[in-house]
């Protein structure tokens, strides 16, 4: 670490004061931070010294996000060649002639075949992210004469996520242009925003190119007749029912079709765990979520309809389908755009969760849901903090009053 430490301030000479480089010493600053705690204290003002700042924060979620990102690579691999094994065919794209050059077997039994193949359509769009939304954080930083956001870190991983595998790289580095600008430093940058921006980008891909994320996208690979690359929970608002051979099973451990992080409830379950352990995870978030998921998809099931199949699901069948459970962990909870007080948490969680399935059970043009009533609840979330806030004090006052007479 010497080494590095020594290297480091050799490369930061141009970019100190007064050297040719000094415009851009929030990009030096960015990479150095990344690696060390900075040397320097705030001396003036009252302020508050944390072992936890905000870059070793979102390093703890990168970590927390392992568990999705190892299942997504493999289950975009077995996904593909299952298909392949069902009559299907791979892609006539460069990451299967790539993969054939390796010489490895197409089958959904190889570890490494699943990891490597779903590594070549995960680690591009991972790269292009960072790459565009590290282009815009860079020139939005020199131009305010600030550091570098530390948000991207997290955003950066969320956003391939949430995406299908064959989606087009220059789609992804467009809606991360977007949802890094308009959802993040048009309003200040990190901090200052009040929409998760990796759900930004999401929605703006979803809207502005249909065609690439949804529908039969989700299986990189090209399905034989009589067989579907749409998501579980397309399938069955569609009201062909559960795909043949699946069970509740394959839909908890993530063997299913849809984007590539949100599969697999086990992974987030320990994303999960590592949020609420180290409490940079909101429990009340999380619980509110799962309450009003229930609540909710209980009373429209005891309502049923003999027209629309997404009634009759089972409640507990929610919590495994589409972005449900990631949306929970790691979107919903987002420290900057959802509720801060106690209480508020709970309320944003549980109408999340109630929008999350009533969009799911009354739109059926749109059977995911999830990312839609986290974004409509980030833009309600500081009312709600509001209305708790001036509860308290309107009963604190009526406790003073009480207790004077």
């Amino acid at each position: 670490m010497q080494a590095l430490r020594k290297l480091m301030d050799r490369v930061g000479v141009p970019f100190a004061k007064g050297g040719p480089l000094e415009k851009f010493h929030t990009v030096y600053e960015a990479a150095d931070t990344f690696l060390f705690t900075p040397s320097y204290t705030t001396s003036g003002g009252p302020h508050v010294r944390d072992a936890l700042d905000q870059k070793r924060m979102m390093i703890i979620v990168v970590l927390a996000l392992i568990p999705c990102i190892l299942m997504a690579m493999f289950n975009t691999g077995y996904q593909a060649f299952l298909s392949v094994e069902q009559g299907g065919k791979l892609l006539d794209s460069w990451q299967a002639a790539a993969y054939g050059a390796l010489g490895l077997k197409v089958s959904s039994a190889s570890l490494i075949g699943c990891m490597v193949y779903g590594a070549l359509h995960f680690i591009p769009i991972l790269v292009i992210t960072f790459a565009a939304g590290g282009a815009f954080e860079a020139l939005f930083a020199v131009v305010r004469g600030h550091e570098v956001n530390e948000g991207l870190l997290v955003t950066g991983f969320l956003i391939p996520l949430t995406l299908p595998a064959t989606i087009p790289l220059w789609q992804v580095a467009m809606g991360t242009a977007f949802g890094v600008v308009i959802g993040k430093e048009i309003f200040g940058g990190t901090g200052m925003n009040f929409l998760n921006p990796a759900l930004v980008a999401r929605a703006f891909l979803f809207f502005a190119y249909p065609a690439q994320i949804s529908g039969n996208v989700w299986v990189a690979a090209i399905p034989a007749d009589g067989h579907s690359g749409a998501t579980w929970l397309s399938s069955y608002a569609e009201g062909a029912g559960h795909l043949p051979g699946l069970t509740f099973t394959d839909a908890f451990l993530g063997f299913i079709p849809g984007s590539m992080g949100e599969t697999s409830v086990l992974a987030v379950l320990i994303g999960a765990a590592v949020l609420l352990l180290t409490r940079i995870g909101a429990w009340q978030t999380m619980l509110g979520v799962v309450v009003g998921t229930a609540v909710t998809a209980i009373g429209l099931t005891s309502i049923g309809s003999a027209t629309n199949p997404m009634l009759n699901l089972p409640w507990y069948w929610h919590f495994v389908l589409g972005g449900w459970a990631f949306g929970t962990a790691f979107m919903a909870t987002d420290p900057v755009s959802s509720a801060f007080t106690s209480t508020g948490k709970l309320i944003y969680g549980f109408l999340i969760g109630f929008l999350c399935i009533l969009i799911r059970c009354v739109n059926p043009a749109y059977p995911e849901g999830m990312m839609l009533a986290i974004l409509f609840m980030n833009m309600f979330a500081p009312l709600i903090d509001h209305a708790v806030v001036r509860s308290n004090i309107r009963r604190r006052a009526a406790r003073y009053v009480r207790s004077s007479t």
